[in-house]
């Protein structure tokens, strides 16, 4: 069956809108088409996740639609690229790597997105509402997105994300339409609801856990307690979205779809309880290293957010770590922190790293062969990224073995 086209999307096909809009609209028609989507919809917001850069391709793909005089359609934000443009020194990239790296970063912002570099974007002031139908890329934005907001995207990943912010359209497909968003199987964390309130490491575990269970499926999260925040919200995603491809969970009585009760049929979906011993299994699994002692911490993805830093600062106190702790965060963020908070970090022995993330692009000094992090995403990619060894452990376990040069705990 041939997708219906609007006006409008007959308009960027002819090259009416120029060719960079011609190049966006034939990109989104053909992939709308491989997905079974019957027509395109309305956006009005992306995230983009192809300014990182991986090679020549990604770099002349994005130069063609500059050239074309293309913009983007809808506000449009930017996901992390190789490089931290704030703090150059901290990158160690050959030189022409590093020039086509800012290329390809300054070329997004031709097309008129916005320079947030983050991860993290609903962390800024681009917060979809409840509904909303968005295209957005990178996996732990996609599921905030879809579970913690409630608004509505598919998987979206290089190309055509910023064929939708030209566009400003997206396949009328998978979870953008509401039959697609109920759950099917139900996940109960109600067994260790008491350590999900006693330490915010056991969110992430959750998430390691829920990938490997449901993968693609779409959960209801039983037994959260209900002042579960944000920030362990975030944190169980990132993971769920690592391990498995989860792209929106629901948190019985806390995530907004859940709380608005539509989903009919709950009580006759299969249930699944999560154990203790799982959440040990799950830090094993997370945890390369069988001995031995950390060369450097690693915190902040996702990217820290204004709360996070806050609680880093707090646990840092005025003593000085003995290992370095790299932690990622927004630079709107961190703009919001302040200069005098973040000098006090630095002094103690923090290196702040904006625009980028540590398990992506070299930062770590290279004789650190073995990083502890509190993040179960850095810990499921950095030893294939960086070739590092990994210990996975809380925030609090994180400082207090930097601060004493030594693994202290992981709890």
């Amino acid at each position: 069956m041939a997708i219906r086209l609007s006006g409008g999307d007959e308009a960027y096909l002819s090259g009416e809108r120029g060719a960079g809009g011609a190049l966006a609209m034939r990109v989104l028609v053909r992939t709308a088409e491989a997905m079974g989507a019957e027509r395109l919809l309305d956006i009005s917001s992306v995230h983009v996740d192809g300014c990182l850069y991986h090679g020549q391709a990604g770099l002349d793909f994005v130069r063609t639609p500059v050239d074309g005089e293309a913009t983007v359609k809808v506000p449009t934000t930017l996901n992390v690229g190789a490089l931290d443009l704030l703090h150059p020194e901290l990158v160690r990239l050959p030189s022409a790597e590093r020039a086509a790296s800012r290329e390809l970063m300054e070329a997004y912002v031709e097309l008129g997105c916005r320079p947030t570099w983050t991860c993290a974007p609903y962390q800024t002031a681009s917060r979809p509402p409840m509904d909303s139908q968005i295209a957005w890329a990178e996996s732990n934005a996609i599921v905030f997105a879809n579970s913690v907001l409630g608004a509505r995207t598919e998987r979206y990943g290089d190309f055509l994300d910023i064929c939708a912010a030209i566009t400003g359209r997206a396949p009328a497909v998978g979870l953008h339409l509401a039959e697609n968003r109920h759950p099917s199987i139900v996940v109960s964390v109600q067994a260790v609801s008491t350590l999900c309130e006693r330490e915010d490491v056991t969110y992430p575990l959750i998430g390691h856990v829920l990938g490997r269970i449901v993968d693609t499926e779409v959960a209801l999260i039983r037994g959260l307690p209900a002042a579960t925040t944000e920030d362990q919200l975030k944190a169980l995603g990132a993971a769920a979205a690592s391990s498995g491809s989860v792209a929106l969970f629901h948190a019985e009585g806390i995530t907004p779809e859940a709380r608005a009760g539509r989903f009919d049929g709950v009580a006759s979906l299969p249930v699944v309880e999560v154990t203790q011993t799982m959440l040990e299994d799950a830090q094993r699994e997370l945890t390369t290293l069988g001995s031995g002692q950390p060369d450097a911490v690693a915190m902040g993805t996702p990217h820290y957010s204004l709360r996070e830093l806050e609680v880093l600062r707090a646990m840092v106190g005025e003593r000085r770590c003995r290992l370095p702790i790299y932690v990622n965060v927004a630079r709107a963020t961190l703009a919001e922190f302040g200069d005098r908070a973040t000098a006090e970090l630095e002094q103690a022995g923090v290196r702040v790293v904006t625009d980028t993330c540590s398990y992506i692009t070299p930062i770590l000094d290279p004789e650190a062969t073995v990083v502890m992090t509190d993040s179960a995403k850095w810990a499921y990619y950095a030893p294939a990224n960086l070739g590092v060894e990994v210990i996975f452990g809380s925030a609090r376990a994180c400082v207090e073995s930097a601060v004493e040069g030594r693994l202290v705990s992981t709890w």
